[in-house]
């Protein structure tokens, strides 16, 4: 038996044409009709890319420092000793230790969003990359999370930075600010992030690059958007 719907839920996609790809602009005025709850909803959106990510050549991952920030507070664990520890700290990460972070993992306390490690640091992390990997929560070169600058990597991490990364069937889904921001600021962190993801397309990669899209809040329905439109954000 299907559920019912709530009255409130009824309203919300009295609101969103279903049938109907929708350009940025117009999407963005609707996203804040589409407020609900009670607490700041997050933005976020969701894409399929025409990839297959079984082959590395079509693998589509990277990171972004979103102009706006996302509204959300991150913690952050560094792995590195002496001076860069540091550093670190300095920074304002969360968490900074080695050996004794990677027992506080084993033992199931994960209280932290990102993870930054010095590249000396690597060794000792595939002790755990079983327990990061499939939460998303591993260090690579690609984001910036395995770096000597983690000043800069800390920073960014604190500052909006958003990792994306393509799950086995092609899709990509990141939060990209608060529905209290304006308008203009969440258009330019969706701006931002489209530029970034259209340069990773991979050579190998033919036809049509995103096949989907779409924005949502928290608690509300889907917008779809117009991919069209998306893949001429370069």
């Amino acid at each position: 038996m299907a559920k019912k719907l709530t009255k409130k839920r009824e309203e919300l996609l009295k609101k969103v044409d279903a049938s109907k790809a929708y350009g940025v602009d117009e999407a963005m005025e609707t996203l804040k009709s589409l407020k609900s709850a009670k607490f700041d909803e997050t933005i976020e959106i969701a894409l399929n890319l025409n990839v297959d990510p079984r082959h590395a050549d079509q693998m589509v991952r990277g990171s972004v420092v979103l102009p706006n920030g996302t509204g959300k507070t991150v913690r952050v664990a560094v792995f590195a000793k002496d001076a860069k520890a540091d550093e670190a700290k300095a920074a304002g990460a969360d968490l900074v230790g080695s050996t004794e972070l990677i027992e506080d993992i084993q033992a199931g306390k994960i209280d932290f969003d990102i993870v930054i490690a010095t590249p000396d640091m690597m060794g000792t992390l595939g002790k755990v990359a079983r327990i990061l990997g499939p939460k998303g929560l591993m260090p690579n070169p690609k984001t910036g999370t395995v770096t000597m600058d983690v000043t800069k990597a800390v920073e960014n991490a604190k500052g909006g930075q958003v990792n994306f990364r393509v799950d086995k069937k092609g899709n990509i889904h990141a939060g990209i600010g608060k529905i209290s921001f304006s308008v203009e600021a969440i258009k330019e962190n969706f701006v931002t992030l489209l530029e970034t993801i259209n340069r990773a397309k991979p050579a190998s990669a033919k036809g049509r690059f995103i096949t989907n899209a779409a924005l949502s809040l928290t608690m509300s329905p889907s917008i779809k958007l117009d991919t069209t439109e998306l893949m001429d954000i370069k």
